[in-house]
């Protein structure tokens, strides 16, 4: 065994969730490790990426809860922040440098709203040049560090809601964001910015919810509690089989779409996107997906 081998900590090997209410000033790979630390486990992952600047739900698996993260990162998500019109930044955000200023004083609430009305539905929009997008194998934030600026496609998002509501400070308006995964929300105020005649930064991101996973879930990251894995399962339908079927799951077999394990059909089954297959002591086994009359096994958790 090499030195690496004989070095390396026993993993404790616990499944879980956990739902942390991240810190500003840290990454959300900082808050993996943490948690990777205190759990004793390396198999620790998360959904969603929040900037360092940002705060609140960032949604973490543990063991074979890692297998479970591609269900919830792709879920819809809300924010809150603050919109600061007349100027605007090499990052979008209030972490950048100002790159240009414009006098908007004479910006009222009426205009911001009807703007922002704009922004709701379809949209297309631009990654911000520090993000974690992959353009020819690089990361732009890695590109953004070296001064490199490269084209960038746009991307289409789909905003549900966007609230704004004026402050004391006739420049600064809160913001209330429901949107899809991949939204960048600092891009949206930038954008506000710009169709309002001027330009604009983020303050004060919080991501209040991933899904069905809200900020009253969440734990700080020096004192949580891990959670039972189906927390990463969502609103997903659960089927329930019963010993012979889950043997069938275990080896990953697909089984006809309406399968309770008892021979009756299930309406939960029926349902076009994924299915929980739970055995009969209520362990999750794995997550199925209908396809063509079948289901057809996407994540296997047991197995021989």
């Amino acid at each position: 065994m090499g030195r690496r081998g004989r070095n390396r900590r026993p993993d404790s090997g616990v499944s879980g969730a956990v739902v942390i209410d991240k810190p500003p000033g840290c990454t959300s790979h900082d808050v993996v490790d943490r948690v990777r630390t205190s759990l004793g486990t390396r198999r620790v992952g998360h959904a969603g990426t929040l900037d360092p600047d940002a705060t609140g739900v960032l949604v973490v698996g543990v063991g074979l809860g890692t297998k479970l993260l591609q269900f919830i990162s792709g879920s819809d998500k809300t924010y809150t922040g603050e919109v600061i019109f007349g100027v605007e930044t090499s990052t979008l955000d209030a972490a950048g440098e100002v790159t240009a200023t414009h006098d908007m004083i004479g910006l009222g609430p009426d205009q911001v709203v009807a703007a922002a009305a704009g922004f709701v539905g379809e949209i297309q929009q631009i990654p911000p040049m520090v993000s974690a997008v992959r353009v020819d194998g690089k990361r732009l934030h890695e590109l953004a560090r070296r001064g490199i600026e490269v084209e960038r496609q746009a991307r289409s998002v789909t905003v549900h809601r966007f609230d704004v509501e004026a402050t004391n400070d006739p420049l600064v308006y809160r913001l209330a964001v429901s949107c899809s995964s991949g939204t960048y929300i600092r891009a949206l105020a930038a954008d506000l910015g710009t169709a309002l005649g001027g330009g604009a930064h983020l303050r004060s991101l919080r991501r209040t919810s991933v899904g069905t996973i809200t900020i009253e879930q969440a734990q700080p990251v020096d004192n949580f509690e891990l959670q039972p894995i189906d927390l990463l399962l969502g609103s997903m339908p659960v089927l329930h089989v019963d010993h012979a079927v889950a043997e069938r799951v275990s080896h990953g077999r697909k089984l006809p779409t309406g399968h309770s394990g008892g021979g009756e059909p299930r309406s939960a089954a029926s349902d076009p996107g994924f299915v929980a297959v739970k055995g009969p002591d209520d362990i999750l086994l794995a997550v199925y997906q209908a396809r063509s009359g079948e289901l057809c096994p996407v994540k296997v958790l047991v197995g021989r």
